[in-house]
Parts: structure tokens; sequence; C-alpha cells
């Protein structure tokens, strides 16, 4: 799979259209600009990319339509963005997360704000977020409520990310941060 691609113009052209994975709705906006309360408020899980979500409702609905990238924190169920998309479909997903979410917490302008800086500390501190998603595994797959058992497969998920191609990602989006084009075949990418 390549190593960076650019999920931004697949959500821009989403606004107005019909939803792929809804029928007879359409997307309610452009999810490629800020999330209501800011950049800065996303949650310290976020994965770094161009998605995020800030302060969303606790109904646990995100993971309905996007559970490839979509996981709940484990204080309020609070949503934030585990997995970046890497497909157009990816994107409906992610989308669909962001449109059934009723606070529209969700922000897509991460490129604005993310720094090589910024990248590799988050990825120098991975440790702390696979612990609290290996935790919460833990404990959530033998909870009573069918939601929480459902979200520690995320969490598995996410701890598997992490260990397993989240790295070339983030290698990928480092290049794409620095020359604002996806690489190509044999071109280098950064180091983490």
């Amino acid at each position: 799979m390549r190593p960076y691609w650019d999920p931004i113009p697949t959500a821009r052209a989403m606004e107005g259209l019909p939803h792929p994975l809804w029928r007879g709705d359409a997307v309610s906006r452009d999810w490629s600009g800020p999330a209501p309360d800011g950049w800065e408020a996303r949650d310290w899980r976020s994965v770094p990319g161009p998605f995020y979500a800030v302060n969303t409702d606790n109904c646990l609905t995100g993971r309905q339509c996007a559970p490839d990238h979509v996981m709940y924190e484990d204080r309020y169920g609070t949503e934030f963005v585990y997995r970046q998309p890497r497909t157009p479909e990816e994107v409906h997903a992610l989308v669909c997360a962001a449109e059934c979410e009723p606070l529209l917490g969700y922000g897509g302008d991460g490129d604005s704000h993310w720094t090589p800086d910024l990248v590799r500390y988050w990825w120098g501190e991975r440790g702390r977020v696979r612990e609290w998603a290996a935790a919460l595994d833990r404990n959530w797959s033998v909870s009573d409520r069918e939601d929480r058992r459902e979200a520690a497969g995320g969490a598995r998920a996410y701890v598997a990310h992490i260990d397993d191609g989240l790295a070339e990602y983030l290698r990928g989006y480092l290049f794409w941060l620095a020359e604002r084009r996806p690489p190509t075949a044999g071109e280098s990418l950064p180091n983490l």
C-alpha cells in the first residue's frame, strides 16, 4: 500500500452528494475544516493526520460507521481517530462517523497543525498510547456491555496498527507535510 495518500480531496468532494453508506441522505458539510472546539483540544490518543475529533458526544456511534478508524476514550466515551483513511472508501466511513456525531466534533485540518517535530514527538510517546489501548482491551473485553466488548476489538486493532503499519504511514505523512505531495515510488521517506 502507498505510504501516504491525501484523503482531503475525497472528503471535500462528498459535501452535498448522497452519502455512499446511507440511503437518501446527503453529506451535510465539507469535513476538511476545523473542529468547532479546535485542533488543540483533540484527544492525545489521536493518531497524526488530517482527521481528528474533539469533545464529541458519548453516544458511541463512531465505530458503527468507521470501526477501522474511530475509537472511544475510556472515561466519557468520546471519540478519536486512531487510524487515518487511506482509500476513498475509508474516507466515506470516517465522514459517516462525523455525520453521525451530533456535536459535529470532527475536523479535517490537521495538516495545518501537525509539524514533523510534533509527529516525531507523538511517535516517541506511542508507548503511552499503546499501554492505554492494551489496558482498555483487557478491561472492556470482559465487560457485560456489548458496545464495550466491541470497542475492545478496536483497542486491539489500534495496538496492532501501532506495532505494524503506523510507522510507515507516519514516514509518508512526514514526507507529505514537508513536500505537500505524496511520495513517488523510490523516493526516500523521512525517519521518525
